[in-house]
Parts: C-alpha cells; sequence; structure tokens
C-alpha cells in the first residue's frame, strides 16, 4: 500500500495562490497579514490536513525554542505538593506565556542531572532554590544561557529575586521572645547537611550549602539571645517527610516550648506530631513557619507565619525572564519583604 504523502507549506500556498513567506506569517507573525488572508490560509491548511510547521525544524531556523528550562532541587511530585513552590511557578507561568515552562527535576545529588541540562531545550534557564555549587548550574554557563534565579544560590551575571530570608526569621524569634520563650527547637529545611535527617550542631547548620537556610538561622539565632536551642534538620520538605524530625524534635529533654519552623510545611508536620503525642498548641508548645502558604491558615490552629509574596516573586521572575530574552540587561538582585503574620499556634510560655 502506498503511503499517502504528508501535505507541506508549499501546498498550501499553491492552494491559496500565495507565496511559502505568506503561509509562514499565517502561523508565526500573524500580525503581517490580514485578519481574512490569514483565515484563508488556515481553512485552506486544514482542508489539506497539514497541521503548521514543524517545531523542530522552526527552532534550528530561528535557533530559538520558546522555553523556559526550570531548574529543581526535588523531584516532580515533591515540587507538585509544595504550595510555596507551585504558587511561585503559577505566577511565572502567567507572565512568561506563550513561552512553554520546560522542568528539570532534581536528582540524588540535587539540581537535575548536569548532562540533561545541556541537552535541555530552551531558550532560558530559572534556577529555583538550589544549593550553592550545583552542578547543573555549570552547564547553564557552558551553554550561555541567560539565567534568572530565584531565591538562591547567588550568581554573578545572574538575576535574581529573593526574599528578605534573615529579616523575616528575626521577626519570627522576636515575637516569640517577646512572648517568654526560652527553650527553642529550630527545624531546618532539608540541606543534606546530615542525608536523612538529624540534630545539627549551630556551626553545621550555619555551613548548609543552601543559603536561605543559613540565612534564616542567622535570623534566629541573632535575637535569641543565651536562650536554649536545639537545631534539627528535616528529611524532607513535605510534611510527610518531615514528621519523624518532629517527632524528634518534640521528644528532646527538656522539650522546646517553642519552635521555629523555616517552612510552613515543616511546621504543619509539627503541629500534626504535637497533636498525636497530646502536646497543646499554643498553650504546651509555640510554632511558627515561613511562607504564609494557603494552608498555613487552615491548619489548626492557624499557622503564625513569615508572610513572602510567593505570587509576586514568581511574577518578577517571569518579567526577569521576558527581559533577558528581549536583549535587556541584567538588573540589581531584589527581594520581595516580609511581614509577620500572627494567629494562633503562638501563645506565652
Amino acid at each position: 500500500m502506498t503511503r499517502r504523502r504528508r501535505p507541506t507549506l508549499d501546498d498550501v500556498a499553491s492552494a491559496v495562490g500565495v507565496s511559502r513567506a505568506t503561509v509562514s506569517n499565517a502561523y508565526n507573525r500573524p500580525d503581517q497579514l490580514s485578519s481574512q488572508l490569514r483565515e484563508q490560509v488556515l481553512r485552506a491548511a486544514a482542508s489539506l490536513g497539514y497541521a503548521g510547521p514543524d517545531p523542530t525544524a522552526r527552532s534550528l531556523a530561528t535557533s530559538r525554542t520558546g522555553a523556559v528550562a526550570v531548574l529543581l532541587d526535588t523531584s516532580l511530585s515533591a515540587a507538585f505538593s509544595d504550595p510555596a513552590l507551585s504558587l511561585t511557578l503559577d505566577a511565572l507561568a502567567r507572565v512568561v506565556d506563550p513561552h512553554a515552562l520546560l522542568l528539570l527535576p532534581g536528582g540524588p545529588a540535587g539540581g537535575p542531572p548536569a548532562d540533561r541540562v545541556l541537552t535541555a531545550q530552551a531558550d532560558i534557564a530559572v534556577a529555583y532554590s538550589l544549593a550553592d555549587g550545583t552542578p547543573a548550574l555549570d552547564s547553564v554557563r557552558a551553554r550561555g544561557l541567560p539565567l534568572v534565579v530565584i531565591d538562591q544560590p547567588l550568581l554573578p551575571g545572574a538575576a535574581r529575586i529573593g526574599c528578605e530570608d534573615r529579616a523575616g526569621a528575626a521577626l519570627a524569634a522576636r515575637h516569640l521572645v517577646s512572648l517568654g520563650h526560652q527553650r527553642f527547637g529550630i527545624f531546618a529545611a532539608c540541606s543534606r547537611v546530615m542525608p536523612g535527617g538529624g540534630t545539627l550542631s549551630v556551626g553545621a547548620a550555619a555551613a548548609a550549602s543552601f543559603r536561605d537556610t543559613r540565612e534564616r538561622l542567622a535570623g534566629y539565632l541573632g535575637e535569641l539571645g543565651s536562650a536554649s536551642v536545639v537545631v534539627r534538620e528535616a528529611a524532607g520538605l513535605s510534611v510527610e517527610s518531615a514528621l519523624p524530625g518532629a517527632f524528634a524534635l518534640l521528644g528532646a529533654t527538656p522539650r522546646p516550648t517553642a519552635v521555629l519552623c523555616m517552612s510552613d510545611q515543616l511546621a504543619l508536620a509539627v503541629l500534626a506530631a504535637a497533636a498525636q503525642l497530646g502536646i497543646r498548641v499554643p498553650e504546651e508548645l509555640s510554632v511558627t513557619g515561613f511562607d504564609d502558604s494557603p494552608p498555613a491558615s487552615w491548619s489548626s490552629p492557624p499557622l503564625t507565619t513569615v508572610r513572602q509574596d510567593l505570587a509576586a516573586k514568581g511574577r518578577i521572575a517571569g518579567e526577569l525572564v521576558l527581559r533577558l530574552l528581549g536583549g535587556g540587561s541584567v538588573p540589581p538582585a531584589s527581594e520581595v519583604p516580609v511581614s509577620l503574620v500572627v494567629r494562633g499556634s503562638t501563645g506565652p510560655a
């Protein structure tokens, strides 16, 4: 059986009686044609079964793919279950539309595999909260791709939008100190200082490869003075993966009367552990989070947390992407402001 030949751009041009360039413009530069002519071209293409220019050939011809590579430190399943990341990426996607987001998940060593970044069909890279020295960033540099960083790390030549991590952490610690607390737990985000999570010395936590961990720790400690402090690293960023660490933190002797958590997800894990252990919040334990993601206001009790405008962060990142794609210069790094939202999870010691 003879296979039917696929219709081509030339076939459409012949059917309409126009040039190849006119048919191409109907798909790629519709502003160059009148609406009537473009409709005529598309109608002829549909009748012939022509689906449009081949996207691979188009990207080879223009050296543009129309995609934005987003480099993540976590798996896709973990990313999709993280409310803060979801809000930020949703705002980013709305700004860069119709550019596609190419999500590159992190591997066991953190960040996407370097060879995956080398072969990714993308015009620009967005690094979302990666550790210092992530190998994938060397691949971005080797390809000469423009780079936008959300939160971390700090890199010369990259555009960056972050938040006031140290100032936000200081707000939370100051609030708890004002309530009379003297025994504190700090629940740190997973920084791979201790694989699988565990108790950290202050020095080890301060040397974490994630900038936000270092900055938030410094913000807490700057307000706690001579108070008793236990630092524990979570095994993961989700509520489920953080639960074992939360139980361990609440099992310390003497038990902290207040726990400062470096994300809302970690704080929700502490609230869940406290409920299972019969520890009343806030009568016997105060808990603070960081982000003010939607679940913070739904928890029981509602969570006192540091608010950062996650949607604004994603929107600004999207604007930086469009600026760099348009040939604009890299602007100075900026940070979204933070504020403390006091709810029912904190009370007097």
